[in-house]
Order: C-alpha cells, then sequence, then structure tokens
C-alpha cells in the first residue's frame, strides 16, 4: 500500500537499532572516558552532551534516508520485502525528511559549539555524495562510510578535548571494523548493483580477491589496534582486545569460508556484534 507518510515506514528507514548503537558509543565514550566536563562535572550532567548524542543521531538517519531514497531500485533487486521507499513513504517526502533531519542535526550541533555544527555539516554532505555516488565506487564509499563511523565517536573528544588518544583508539576500531562490514555488505548486495551499474570491490576485483582485500584490512586493524593500545599504558584495553581477537580471527575464518548470499548476511551482523562488544569495553576502563 502506497502512502505519503506511515510511522512504521519511519521507523525502518531511519535504522533505530543502528543509531541506538552510535548513540550508546558515544555517551559511554563520554562516561566512561571523558568522565568530567571543563566545570568538573560529571560529563553526563552536562546537556550539551545529549544535544551532540542528538545531532549526531539525527544525521546518521538523515543518511539513511537519502541512501534509500537512491538504492530503492538496486533494494528491489536485493531486498525487496525491505523496500520502504516508495511504498510505506513516498520518495518526495523521504527528501523533505532528509533536508530537515539535516538542518536539525547541523543546527543542535550549532547548540553545542560552532565546531561541532561545522562536523555536523561535514558529515551531512559526506553521507549524501556517498548515497548519490560514491557508494557506486570501489572502495571509496566503503571508507567514507568507515570513516563517518569511526568520528561519530570522535566527536566525543573533538568537543570535551579529552582522553582524545583513548577516544581515538575506539574511533579506529570502530572504522576498521565498519570498513571490512561494509566491504561484507558490497558481496551480499553484488546481483542489485551489478544490474543498475554499481562498481563495487566485488564486481570490479571479483569475490576472490574482495576477500584478500579484507583480510589485508583486517591485518591493518590488528596493527593499528595493537600499536595504540601499548601506547595507551593500560594492559586492561590489551587484555581486552587481545580476548576480543579470538572472535575476530573466527570472524575472519567464517568470512573465508563463506560462499552464499545468506553467509554474508550472518557476518554484516556479527561484525556488527563484534563492534558492540569491542565498545562495552570502555566500561572496564
Amino acid at each position: 500500500m502506497n502512502s505519503s507518510l506511515s510511522l512504521k515506514g519511519l521507523f525502518r528507514i531511519s535504522r533505530p537499532i543502528n543509531l541506538l548503537i552510535v548513540a550508546l558509543a558515544q555517551l559511554m565514550a563520554a562516561h566512561f572516558l571523558v568522565e568530567t566536563n571543563d566545570l568538573g562535572l560529571p560529563v553526563l550532567q552536562d546537556y550539551k552532551l545529549y544535544i551532540l548524542v542528538l545531532s549526531t543521531v539525527i544525521i546518521t538517519a538523515a543518511g539513511y534516508m537519502i541512501n534509500d531514497y537512491y538504492d530503492v531500485k538496486i533494494d528491489y533487486v536485493n531486498r525487496p520485502h525491505e523496500v520502504v521507499v516508495g511504498k510505506g513513504i513516498k520518495r518526495r517526502v523521504v527528501i523533505v525528511l532528509h533536508s530537515i533531519f539535516n538542518f536539525a542535526g547541523i543546527g543542535l550541533g550549532y547548540l553545542v559549539s560552532p565546531r561541532i555544527a561545522l562536523f555536523n555539516f561535514f558529515a551531512a554532505f559526506l553521507l549524501w555524495l556517498y548515497s548519490n555516488e560514491l557508494k557506486r565506487r570501489p572502495f571509496i564509499g566503503n571508507l567514507t562510510v568507515a570513516f563517518l563511523t569511526g568520528l561519530a565517536i570522535y566527536l566525543v573528544a573533538i568537543y570535551y578535548r579529552k582522553s582524545e588518544l583513548l577516544i581515538f583508539t575506539y574511533a579506529v576500531f570502530a572504522f576498521y571494523l565498519n570498513l571490512i562490514r561494509e566491504i561484507i555488505k558490497d558481496i551480499e548486495d553484488r546481483p542489485g548493483d551489478r544490474k543498475h551499474g554499481c562498481r563495487t570491490l566485488p564486481i570490479v576485483f571479483g569475490f576472490r580477491r574482495t576477500k584478500q582485500v579484507i583480510f589485508i584490512i583486517a591485518a591493518c586493524f590488528v596493527i593499528s589496534i595493537v600499536l595504540i593500545s601499548l601506547s595507551l599504558n593500560q594492559p586492561e584495553l590489551f587484555y581486552y582486545f587481545g580476548v576480543l581477537a579470538v572472535f575476530f580471527i573466527y570472524f575472519m575464518l567464517k568470512i573465508y569460508q563463506g560462499d552464499r548470499k545468506e553467509h554474508f548476511t550472518r557476518l554484516s551482523l556479527y561484525a556488527k556484534l563484534l563492534m558492540l562488544v569491542g565498545t562495552l569495553s570502555m566500561a572496564f576502563l
């Protein structure tokens, strides 16, 4: 049934679970890693933190909307039962909502600080550019989304100017895991991407070589986390990531063995769970 706007459609198009993960990562980074603001008050008593989180969530939701808007034809091939644009929400309504959310996110960012507003504007522009063009190119689209995922966490350090290296560790963690996940999603979405002229890594490089790229990224990921963890001189973090490495190795093994769409659907979810578990380690620091 085609309608101008349905709450169910709006709920699905904005990916509420993903938005909750973003909000949780920012709140945990502030509470466990920054702890206090410039006035010495606990950050959870700082109302600007909640405005910062809300602005990030709104910008992210707008990114999901514009992505679904541009991808509607591809999604009809890859996941026809999950298409919302044109079914639950009319296309022109999606564009209006996208614009309203972006303006609101940038405006809320300005209430926190002009610097945050500038980063929010930059993120909103990159998300539009990704959906409109970059995601159809090999690797650059994956890199863009992964960068913005890491930036969402690092925004906390940008605003409070505390614990920069520690928060950067988690930003790097989120960056690499999301980069791998985005490439996995491209493998999963090959039929629709190929039909509509997208030149993603699996289409340009082929299935096996794309897996090799993932393994190279995974090696860079492990080396980066080890080097940063050692420079922080925090054994707890090093041990936690060491335990997490066991699950990451299992994840890589499953990528090596995977050869069907349903395999990569599960692997995409597994990557999201790894990111969530890694974020929870903030509580132990």
